[in-house]
């Protein structure tokens, strides 16, 4: 009997908002954060960040971002 093994979660969050100034990374308005979601893995959190990035394209302050919550739940690791 073989059994799968599940590819380990690495979770990403994609988020995003105005930024205040393009030179730091303050943003306008914290109530405002766009909170796209919660991703399994890199390649499904990138297409998310692309979509959203590109859909904002005319607003130069709009930034979106991926956050490696992996890396942050477990330092040690991955």
């Amino acid at each position: 009997m073989v059994s799968e093994e599940k590819p380990k979660q690495l979770l990403h969050l994609v988020f995003g908002g105005e930024l205040i100034s393009l030179d730091t990374v303050d943003f306008r308005d914290l109530s405002q954060l766009d909170i796209v979601g919660i991703f399994p893995d890199y390649a499904s959190a990138l297409a998310a960040w692309r979509g959203k990035a590109q859909s904002t394209v005319d607003n130069a302050a709009m930034r979106y971002f991926i956050v490696h919550m992996h890396r942050l739940l477990d330092p040690q690791g991955q």
